[in-house]
């Protein structure tokens, strides 16, 4: 009964300590529960060793009192990380749960190649064999983020672009499979690819590759 008691106990401590967090910081080496394992899960484009390595000076320190400022500080040398989660599993191992930024596009500025993010966020370009198939993306990245989401709000079929042309007077073409392209007005665009989702599939719109919406309630079809 006694020996029943005291497993309940450390239970109870052990579901304690894994939700406590201290308001103050301890960088130095722990006396109780040293950190000897990490985990790394839910990474789809980086390397599990080399995020691992990049935390090596985590290891050792106190499970109890773990700071994890020394963890953020290293996962943010990585482009592609946009959040983390540490999860404590005693005595000695933390998990962490990895997000990555959601990569929609190929940004090219003149020379060089980024991979960019829903939120517009670039980062390094590196062959991934995931996205190797992403729409290009010319120009425009500063108002790239409001026009994907404007295309995700009304459905648009994004997985058939090619690329996205931005162009300095402020209006965007979208070049899709079978090198059918829409020329946006730059002004109530949104009109213009509703309109085009409506008639795109219809037999007597088939023959076209062009669809010019730039002149204000007109459609050019070439």
């Amino acid at each position: 009964m006694i020996k029943a008691v005291k497993l309940s106990c450390f239970a109870i401590l052990l579901f304690l300590l894994s939700t406590f967090s201290p308001s103050f910081q301890n960088r130095e080496i722990g006396f109780l529960f040293n950190i000897k394992n990490i985990e790394i899960e839910n990474n789809k484009i980086l390397n599990s060793k080399e995020i691992i390595l990049e935390l090596q000076e985590v290891k050792g320190n106190s499970l109890l009192f773990l700071d994890k400022e020394p963890i953020k500080t290293a996962l943010s040398r990585f482009d592609f990380i946009s959040n983390f989660q540490i999860k404590k599993i005693y005595p000695q191992t933390i998990r962490i749960r990895i997000f990555e930024e959601d990569l929609v596009a190929i940004y090219f500025d003149e020379k060089n190649k980024f991979y960019i993010s829903e939120k517009g966020k670039l980062m390094n370009y590196i062959e991934l064999d995931n996205y190797k198939n992403l729409p290009i993306l010319f120009g425009g990245k500063k108002g790239f983020s409001n026009f994907f989401k404007d295309l995700k709000k009304i459905n648009f079929p994004i997985k058939k672009v090619q690329s996205f042309h931005y162009y300095k007077i402020g209006r965007w073409d979208i070049t899709l499979e079978k090198q059918i392209v829409l020329k946006l007005p730059k002004n109530n665009y949104l009109d213009s690819l509703e309109n085009f989702l409506s008639i795109n599939e219809k037999t007597n719109f088939e023959k076209y590759k062009i669809f010019d919406y730039r002149i204000k309630d007109q459609l050019i079809l070439n």
